[in-house]
């Protein structure tokens, strides 16, 4: 958390805000969430070049700069990336302070700090890992019944444990996931390779319908997560089976449980995501 919809409101949110705008100085709060360059130079990067566009990759936010650097910002599990008018105080938990040329801010806070901040030339992309071996993303034209076919054949995971492999389908996380199985009637402990055609039809269809809903919904909070405007999802209105555990399904009215796959707590319906079906 935050996951795909999540990221993707908050780029869409503070897009118009941002781009062309001069970065003119950066206040370092807690510089243990800059991983590359040294700070320094970090700095030295960034200030005095303007934000020519703002994408999402997975659960990366990636500021493109008119010098050619990437900034790439990894939000993890507590991050908020918040634009923030010059007449209003900063998060608590403001780590990195972008100070902007018409006098407003880009303010990275992480309570927990497990977020990271990086600034590459594109031919370093490479060296951020987990950005450079995402794999296809759900909606986009790459994610295919096909793609997602090729990707389980052979896979002895979890399905749980091989949805969460961003190096599988990039910007999931634990809520979609969890929805996505839901949706598609497949148990979280199913061996990825025994899933059949139709399973995987269902489960593909699911992925994209469980991200566009989250998406439409401003993503889901339940704690940390805010928009780039400060603002709050209401997916967790709409959720089918996450966190639910103890409440009647939505749909069989069967109590949902909770299990741990993979580490990960999961929440599931043992009547329609039946273990033997």
């Amino acid at each position: 958390m935050p996951e795909m919809p999540e990221v993707e409101n908050i780029v869409r949110g503070i897009r118009k805000y941002i781009v062309n705008q001069k970065i003119v100085d950066i206040e370092i709060i807690k510089g243990d969430v800059i991983k590359y360059p040294e700070i320094k130079k970090y700095k030295e990067l960034l200030i005095g070049n303007s934000i020519k566009a703002i994408d999402r990759r997975g659960k990366y936010i990636i500021l493109k700069m008119d010098n050619g650097i990437l900034s790439v910002i990894h939000l993890r599990m507590t991050g908020k990336l918040l634009y923030t008018l010059q007449n209003q105080p900063i998060d608590k938990y403001s780590c990195v302070v972008f100070y902007l040329e018409d006098g407003n801010k880009l303010v990275y806070a992480d309570v927990r700090r497990l977020g990271t901040l990086e600034v590459v030339n594109t031919d370093e992309l490479s060296r951020i890992k987990g950005l450079y071996t995402l794999g296809a993303e759900p909606l986009s034209k790459e994610f295919t019944i096909e793609y997602l076919q090729n990707i389980l054949k052979g896979s002895k995971s979890k399905i749980k444990s091989f949805l969460l492999n961003q190096k599988n389908i990039a910007g999931l996380g634990n809520i979609y996931v969890d929805e996505a199985l839901f949706l598609s009637k497949i148990n979280p402990l199913r061996i990825a390779t025994s899933l059949n055609d139709m399973e995987i039809k269902r489960l593909h269809e699911a992925i994209n319908k469980v991200i566009s809903a989250g998406i439409e919904d401003g993503g889901t909070t339940f704690r940390d997560y805010r928009n780039g405007l400060g603002g709050k999802g209401s997916h967790q209105e709409h959720l089918y089976v996450y966190n639910r555990k103890g409440q009647p399904c939505r749909l069989c009215q069967t109590v949902i449980e909770k299990t741990t796959v993979g580490g990960r707590g999961t929440y599931y319906c043992p009547s329609c995501q039946r273990l033997d079906s």
